[in-house]
């Protein structure tokens, strides 16, 4: 049996160190921003021409087009979220089928905003201070403030995602993410001796 782990939080708060330290605890990790990315380069491809023709260069979808493409019409977020979702579920399911692991990671930054928990066992959220989050994204360099603001807008304020979150992983400190993490895994394999 593999215990499915939904791991969300918002923008710049750890997702993708907290998703390492699991790897590092024997976790299979799916990653759905990487699986956008392979998705731009073939299967999203042809759906993607087909609505928005300039976003496609050097046959794959460009990230930078999809802004500029987003900032000039405000219907365009929608209607790429349409066409990539459902392939984003169709690869997820891809994987829950092939891993082997006991405890698999599904890294997932929209887990509460596409209303996916249900298809987890558990939910475990990452969090840190809105100060600290503002810093890491802008000290990023990929990112204006407006952007970031945007982005923030169309997530789910942190305090519902951790309110409704079975697990909390501080990421503050490595340290303090490292022991949040090896609490969850501890946590899951005794609610699977416990099944």
């Amino acid at each position: 049996m593999t215990f499915r782990l939904g791991l969300t939080g918002s923008i710049g708060m750890g997702k993708s160190t907290t998703a390492r330290l699991f790897a590092e605890e024997g976790c299979d990790i799916w990653d759905a921003d990487a699986a956008v990315h392979r998705l731009y380069s073939g299967a999203a491809v042809p759906l993607m021409q087909a609505e928005f023709p300039d976003a496609i260069i050097n046959g794959e979808v460009s990230r930078e087009a999809l802004k500029r493409i987003i900032s000039a019409d405000n219907t365009a977020l929608k209607r790429i979220e349409s066409i990539i979702h459902p392939l984003v579920r169709e690869d997820r399911l891809q994987f829950s089928t092939d891993t082997k692991a006991t405890i698999c990671v599904f890294d997932i930054p929209l887990l509460f905003e596409t209303n996916s928990q249900a298809e987890f066992d558990a939910v475990a959220c990452v969090t840190v201070s809105p100060e600290t989050q503002r810093q890491r994204v802008l000290d990023r360099g990929t990112m204006s403030v407006s952007q970031f603001e945007m982005i923030l807008a169309q997530q789910l304020p942190i305090a519902d995602k951790l309110a409704r979150a079975d697990y909390v992983v501080d990421t503050m400190t490595m340290d303090q993410a490292r022991a949040d993490v090896q609490h969850v895994v501890t946590d899951i394999k005794r609610r699977m001796r416990d099944a």
